[in-house]
């Protein structure tokens, strides 16, 4: 059909060429070694509405594509074919004749590498892509729901949405950016195929730009990375300083937005609170929605377990899954781990799981987890709770507003963290001293004036501390 003049293509597979499709995407994630040894003598057999049948020439291969490779497996089946909800591995000796029948080559060749070409571009950036970061997998709670919002309604678009262009999504490390990009070149690939999307970190930007001065092909590189209709850049922080990668970053970007093109930026922290990085690009990463990803609250956690524990098909006991979302609260990349490790452990030692043995697995991941404060966290909680921006607590201001939360952000990082006093005043601007002891003697006082205050800052401790 055609949708604003555009061609689309739409098409369904039989389940033959689905697995010839699965084995490329294989070979494209987890290459060509890996494809040889264990994916190449795999062989599609039968499918039922919800199941599909693979065979395998080993036990061993069996046993161990099973323990090692099945997940990702039916997830790339189900980008294909979202009825499908098991793929089962059977042991079975092909005679040679069988082998060429069903191999996985036979007759799709020119279907193949037409939909890499359409969807991946000359980077073959598919291959960077995590197959389990797509939207369905993705756990959405308030910390989290305007940046999932917002990249659900760029991948859905056959078109720019203009009010978030770019879209950018910023938040600590662990938290869900990456997954979202993700999905979003994922949910293109397999509903608007015909879009371009190169998705790739902003130091492999800077080191294909490096690269092509010095091959003197910059030519080749603007051509590539201004053709394409959505650009995504992970991590952008990572330009900060580099004046040759910013320029030419800057020059992509009003290329792109110039010509009605989707751009998708991550970063750790906001367009204003970016450092050595030039205004002009600054104010261009907040010219569309800026959508922050908040630290995950202790529900999100829980139900991030749950639908891991869903997707895995594990039972494990309600009072270690809600025992690991009470502990592990730095970031949902960590939570994950000590999840896989409980779940390895017990299967390997074939112990049962449950809430002694869990909290003697993860030991050493508990103590180092264990709430570490730092002057940022208290710097954005502070700027969050009254309104104000996280480098108002670096500038000269001394309008009421922004002075006396600043100086309650002191007074917190005196307490609640480690840092010496003139450690601290360089985190505000490189104040003195003697500036951190007035801010914590003037809160000293106000607590001791007024029992609302005091209260407030009670709770702003027992929120940074949790």
């Amino acid at each position: 059909m055609l949708d604003n003049g555009v061609a689309v293509i739409e098409r369904s597979y039989n389940h033959q060429e689905i697995w010839c499709l699965v084995s490329r995407d294989l070979r494209d994630y987890y290459g060509e070694a890996i494809h040889r040894s264990w994916f190449s003598k795999i062989y599609f057999m039968e499918c039922t509405t919800h199941n599909v049948v693979l065979s395998t020439p080993t036990n061993f291969i069996r046993d161990w594509v099973k323990s090692h490779y099945l997940t990702v497996i039916l997830q790339f089946w189900q980008h294909y074919d979202q009825n499908i909800k098991v793929i089962e591995l059977i042991t079975k000796v092909l005679s040679t004749q069988e082998q060429e029948l069903l191999s996985p080559n036979v007759g799709t060749q020119i279907v193949v590498e037409s939909s890499s070409k359409q969807i991946l571009g000359s980077d073959n950036s598919f291959a960077n892509l995590d197959p389990r970061f797509t939207f369905e997998n993705f756990v959405v709670g308030p910390p989290n729901e305007l940046a999932y919002a917002a990249a659900r309604a760029v991948a859905e678009s056959r078109n720019v949405v203009v009010e978030s262009n770019p879209l950018f999504l910023y938040g600590g490390v662990g938290l869900g950016k990456t997954h979202l990009m993700h999905a979003i070149a994922w949910y293109i690939r397999h509903h608007n195929p015909l879009r371009k999307v190169i998705y790739m970190s902003a130091e492999k930007f800077m080191y294909q730009f490096v690269k092509a001065l010095r091959n003197k092909d910059v030519m080749s590189f603007k051509e590539e990375f201004r053709s394409v209709d959505v650009l995504m850049i992970d991590d952008i922080q990572f330009i900060c300083g580099k004046d040759s990668t910013q320029e030419e970053f800057f020059h992509t970007f009003n290329a792109l937005i110039d010509n009605n093109r989707q751009m998708v930026i991550s970063c750790d922290r906001s367009p204003s609170d970016l450092d050595d990085i030039e205004d002009r690009i600054k104010s261009r990463l907040g010219w569309g929605l800026v959508a922050d990803v908040h630290s995950t609250t202790y529900e999100l956690r829980l139900g991030i377990l749950e639908s891991k524990l869903e997707q895995m098909n594990i039972h494990i006991p309600q009072d270690v899954i809600e025992f690991l979302a009470a502990k592990i609260t730095s970031n949902v990349r960590e939570l994950e781990g000590a999840l896989n490790k409980v779940i390895a452990h017990s299967t390997l030692v074939n112990r049962e799981v449950n809430l002694n043995n869990t909290q003697d697995i993860l030991r050493d991941l508990l103590r180092s987890n264990e709430r570490i404060i730092t002057i940022e966290d208290i710097q954005r909680k502070i700027a969050e709770r009254y309104n104000i921006k996280v480098s108002d607590m670096s500038s000269p201001r001394r309008v009421r507003s922004v002075a006396r939360p600043r100086q309650l952000a002191m007074y917190l990082s005196k307490i609640l963290t480690p840092k010496s006093l003139a450690d601290i005043g360089k985190k505000f601007g490189k104040k003195d001293h003697t500036t951190v002891m007035h801010a914590i003697k003037k809160i000293e006082e106000l607590c001791a004036l007024d029992v609302e205050f005091r209260e407030e800052v009670s709770t702003l401790t027992r929120i940074l501390q949790s």
